[in-house]
């Protein structure tokens, strides 16, 4: 009664304040029509103006016994649903969304109707609509693959002028092989065969695709040349449902291909990706490595499938582990570690869960899982009910709520909820005669012998012969397996009911061998530093050597032979794992555009820009366009690892500081506790240049960084060393940080403008006078000085020369800047902790001269001159000015 409540409060307010929209807005109790609301990327390609919840959810509503809301709901879909538009969908959500939901409500309308109460009026209009999507979604099989397209367009297709898809190359495993029930179903209700030989042909060519020596499959696939685009493996996203729809098109249509395909990929996955009571992806071409340390939501389902398949003890144990995880934090969260920490923090009320729990019980009768079931009623009425339906998990850490009901909500959650709690005389039918769609559909299992036209045995492909003795129990099999010992499952769970509070225990031959002192935790891949002794000597024992790289990094390589003992090289290969993982996750985060280091004191005046790399964490420049500026100071201890010793130096000024020896973000903390209002790291790889090298960005320390309100930026050894010089030459340096190189006249905005420079200007606008009247020919020579004129004489380039500056491909500095570049060692500040050598580097800065390297070294003594004098000559301001002018000219041509 409690789970009908729940029922008719999330599908009355859908069909109050949504209706005909897609999908209820439950925190605004308004409907989500595609196109009228901002959108959410991918996830918006489920909606296709179709009114999906309604579609999605019609045979839950006779499972909940609600015949009467059932007929008016299909009258509802026959009237108002339009399938023609011109969007563009997603074909696996519409195939196991739409086309399912109409083929289910197709299945139960037919049942009701030879009962003889309900539904005496219809007349197969559901069927109709559904062989209609079938044609519209045929396009995207338009392939030399077979695989389909991920996307089509419902009015156009896909190659159409007008389809707006049809250009990518890449698609999902589950998104190509979660075909064959709906299309099957379709063509055996229909008597047309050609879904079902469509579906077919592409779960043919993924399955010939497999990996053979470890017969797993990847996780995205190219759709024309068959290439593994993503060669990693596990049951969770991107593969999951691939995988069911093997061992349920078997039950389904009868074909033991699919069995023996399932039976051959189920003992890999045993294999490699099972590791009680984990489930964790692996390399498909090296099955014995991990790809990744967390796990994702979506996998939850697998342990339905096992008691499908028959294999019930690794199914309790992953079930349990899941359920400890919930019981944490009150729902799944979109991916967590392998300790069971949040990884993802959403929980979009996910079904996969109350799934495998559903498909336990009846494979058990242990009433223990009518307690977790309760628990998810529990958690769900407490955290997620909201006055207009219920809300998804914004963050499950925080209780936090998404605006979105998910169509699945209503079509599977409460359809396994029910299920689970129902007696055989609360329902209306008998559910055994069914086989459930990915999306918990009701397909009729007496379609395996309606309308046959393609024959059974596959004879083409050869398949492995197994030996597991748990395929005696492959399915279907839907009666207690274990009568005579109901205590079974508990003796499974009963090791694994304290598993997230301990974390993963380790085995006991760790701590036999630390001889009852306790083992050790292993070196964990976040808390590694290069620069640690004691780190590089754990690295030793575990096999691990460490290759400094020319450009700063360290390259780390595994040899298990060389590690200490068996263990020690077990631990080795798990933070290699880790590794890999953390190295994964930094070069997914979004890419950041380079930032910008620009001297604003004399006697540069904006004229040097250094390309910096920006910090994921600390003030975002780019939301603050006027940037961070202040004179910098170097602190001490000079690698910003501990607390400053001299924050009356730092503070309210720019931190210089070292990179190594700690995360940049304990840096970032240590220079924020002395007052400084931003920092600059400079790369401790002498000879280092943004020239060479690719734009580095500074990672966080894998915790919360948003304590940290201060902007970072990262300059390379070449670019740093230009400040550095700087300080020894003028002591006082003054720089601005910001997203991209500002003009002059921005820089001295409400500033005092040096005397010469106003002098100056009265005698520019004459010599502009004449440059326009002797050079007309050249209409950017009389640009820039008029610019020039507005801002005071200040400004000598426009704001596109700036920007380009900072985010293009550096220039050499003007003659004038790399006289700074070069100042001697000897000049060095002694209570400098900066580098003991600084050479004469030229940085990639300014969008300065494009002459040869000759003009630079003929100018630099003068330059040099220029700049130890406290006027600076009117021709010489001029002759700047010029090469600004001409440098523009030729990157406007180059389009740069």
């Amino acid at each position: 009664n409690q789970v009908l409540e729940m029922f008719d409060h999330a599908y009355s307010n859908y069909m109050e304040h949504a209706y005909p929209a897609d999908e209820l807005m439950p925190l605004t109790c308004r409907g989500r029509v595609r196109g009228q609301e901002p959108s959410r990327g991918d996830v918006d390609d489920a909606l296709g103006k179709f009114s999906l919840t309604l579609i999605d959810t019609l045979d839950t509503l006779v499972v909940l016994n609600k015949t009467k809301e059932f007929e008016e709901a299909v009258k509802k879909v026959i009237k108002d649903v339009n399938l023609d538009n011109d969007i563009v969908v997603s074909v696996f959500e519409t195939n196991i969304r739409v086309l399912g939901g109409l083929l289910g409500g197709h299945s139960v309308a037919i049942m009701l109707k030879e009962k003889g109460e309900y539904m005496q009026w219809y007349n197969g209009e559901l069927l109709h609509m559904a062989k209609e999507l079938g044609y519209k979604l045929l396009p995207a099989f338009n392939t030399t693959s077979g695989l389909p397209y991920p996307r089509v367009n419902l009015k156009f297709g896909v190659r159409h002028p007008e389809a707006r898809t049809g250009t990518e190359t890449d698609t999902c495993t589950a998104c190509a092989g979660t075909l064959i029930l709906e299309f099957a179903a379709l063509s055996r209700f229909t008597g047309t065969s050609i879904f079902e030989e469509y579906a077919r042909k592409a779960l043919d060519f993924i399955w010939e695709k497999r990996q053979r020596s470890s017969n797993l499959v990847g996780v995205t696939i190219n759709i024309h040349t068959g290439d593994w685009v993503r060669k990693d493996s596990g049951v969770g996203a991107g593969i999951d449902s691939y995988y069911e729809y093997l061992l349920k098109a078997y039950v389904l249509l009868g074909d033991d291909s699919f069995l023996e395909r399932f039976n051959t990929h189920y003992d890999a996955i045993m294999r490699y990706i099972s590791q009680p009571p984990l489930l964790l992806d692996v390399h498909i071409h090296k099955p014995m490595l991990n790809a990744r340390t967390w796990m994702d939501s979506l996998l939850a389902f697998f342990p339905g499938l096992q008691v499908l398949k028959g294999d019930i003890r690794p199914a309790i144990e992953t079930h349990e582990m899941l359920y400890q995880v919930i019981k944490k934090h009150n729902f799944l969260p979109e991916a967590f570690t392998t300790d069971f920490r949040v990884h993802w923090a959403q929980h979009p009320l996910r079904p996969e869960f109350a799934e495998s729990t559903y498909f336990l019980y009846k494979a058990t009768g242990d009433p223990y899982y009518l307690e977790v079931g309760k628990t998810l009623i529990e958690n769900l009425n407490k955290y997620a009910r909201v006055p207009c339906g219920f809300a998804a998990m914004k963050d499950v850490r925080t209780g936090s709520h998404e605006d979105r009901m998910d169509s699945f909500f209503l079509a599977e959650m409460f359809k396994y909820l029910y299920l689970l709690f129902a007696d055989k005389e609360d329902m209306i039918f008998d559910i055994e005669d069914y086989i459930f769609t990915t999306e918990a559909h009701l397909l009729p299992l007496w379609l395996s012998t309606t309308n046959q036209t393609i024959s059974k045995k596959n004879t083409s492909t050869e398949y492995t012969e197994l030996d597991d003795s748990n395929f005696d129990w492959t399915c279907p099999n839907t009666q207690i397996l274990f009568p005579n010992d109901p205590m079974f499952a508990q003796s499974i769970r009963e090791p694994l009911k304290n598993v997230v509070d301990k974390s993963c225990p380790r085995g006991i031959s760790r701590a036999e061998e630390s001889l009852g002192s306790g083992p050790k935790p292993p070196l964990r891949a976040r808390d590694f530093m290069a620069s640690n002794p004691e780190h590089l000597e754990i690295l030793k024992k575990m096999g691990v050597s460490l290759i400094h790289l020319k450009d700063g990094r360290v390259q780390l390589v595994q040899h298990a032979v060389q590690a200490a003992s068996s263990l020690d090289a077990e631990d080795g290969l798990r933070f290699m794992q880790e590794m890999i993982e953390l190295s994964s996750q930094q070069q997914k985060e979004q890419q950041l555009p380079p930032r910008a280091v620009q001297i604003v004191s004399h006697p540069f005046f904006g004229r040097v820009v250094l390309t910096a790399g920006p910090a994921q964490f600390g003030m975002d420049l780019s939301k603050h366009k006027a940037g961070t500026r202040g004179f910098v100071a170097t602190i001490k201890p000079y690698n910003g690892c501990s607390e400053i010793t001299n924050p009356e130096a730092v503070k309210e000024k720019i931190a210089l500081m070292q990179r190594g020896q700690c995360m940049f973000a304990e840096k970032a903390r240590n220079i924020q506790k002395a007052g400084a209002i931003g920092g600059i790291v400079i790369d401790d790889n002498e000879g280092s240049s943004s020239d060479t090298a690719p734009l580095f960005q500074m990672a966080g320390d894998g915790k919360n960084t948003d304590d940290i309100t201060i902007p970072m930026l990262f300059l390379f050894n070449k670019e740093g060393n230009i400040i550095l010089d700087a300080i020894r030459e003028y002591e006082a340096v003054e720089v601005l940080l910001s997203d991209k190189a500002k003009d002059r006249a921005t820089i001295f905005k409400g500033k005092m403008i040096p005397n010469y420079i106003i002098d100056s200007n009265l005698e520019m606008e004459n010599m502009d006078q004449k440059s326009s009247e002797n050079d007309s020919h050249k209409p950017n020579s009389e640009e820039a000085p008029s610019e020039s004129q507005d801002a005071g004489a200040v400004s000598e380039e426009p704001e596109g020369g700036g920007e380009s500056s900072a985010v293009g491909a550096p220039d050499p500095l003007s003659p004038a800047s790399a006289a700074s570049a070069s100042a001697p060692v000897a000049d060095q500040d002694p209570h400098a902790s900066g580098p003991a050598e600084a050479g004469a580097p030229e940085p990639a800065c300014t969008p300065g001269d494009s002459q040869p390297q000759e003009q630079n070294a003929q100018t630099e003594a003068s330059s040099k001159a220029h700049w130890d004098s406290k006027v600076q000559p009117m021709e010489s301001i001029l002759a700047d000015w010029n090469e600004d002018i001409e440098a523009f000219e030729m990157m406007e041509k180059d389009e740069l």
